[in-house]
């Protein structure tokens, strides 16, 4: 029961925390060859994302993203899906998918 509580505290909390600083999206970019991609190139790719990033202002923030065969899937903080499509266009990044994300699970949501 304790664990199940402190699980939906948690929840209730990074919901929160969403509902304060601005939504959560997901961002699908295909990218051909994404997963080839060598660490320089990733880091020049970032480099010129975070210049667009504080360009833009600090009510969109980049949070993590994951690079999966031909695929980008990116984790964005932002009030909005248009402040990320702006972020997108000016860095010539593709932006198939933008979706708001709307819950959290993990491990810790299927505790007793």
């Amino acid at each position: 029961m304790r664990n199940s509580l402190i699980a939906f505290i948690l929840m209730l909390t990074s919901t929160a925390v969403f509902a304060a600083d601005g939504q959560q999206y997901i961002i699908e970019r295909t990218i051909p060859g994404a997963q080839h991609l060598t660490p320089a190139e990733l880091k020049s790719i970032s480099q010129k994302s975070r210049a667009i990033l504080e360009s833009l202002g600090p009510e969109i923030v980049w949070q993590q993203s994951y690079v999966a065969e031909d695929k980008f899937y990116c984790v964005y903080q932002a009030p909005n899906k248009e402040i990320i499509a702006k972020h997108a266009k000016l860095g010539g990044f593709p932006a198939d998918k933008i979706v708001a994300v709307s819950g959290v699970i993990g491990p810790q949501t299927a505790a007793d």
